[in-house]
């Protein structure tokens, strides 16, 4: 879970920084909510690779 707010706070601070230097009004809203969703997206698929490897591996204990 650590891990999930460390990226989403990362993701945050770098579209902050991008932000700063362009200010387009609407459609710096919307990459927002595309970056945090790809960030979730691609956070919940690591979080289900770990999990089911561990899973895979407790089997394999004898």
């Amino acid at each position: 879970m650590r891990c999930i707010v460390t990226l989403l706070v990362a993701a945050q601070l770098v579209l902050d920084l991008r932000h700063d230097r362009r200010r387009e009004g609407g459609s710096v809203t919307i990459e927002h909510v595309i970056w945090a969703v790809a960030f979730i997206a691609i956070a919940g698929i690591v979080v289900v690779a770990i999990r089911t490897y561990v899973t895979t591996q407790a089997g394999n204990i004898q």
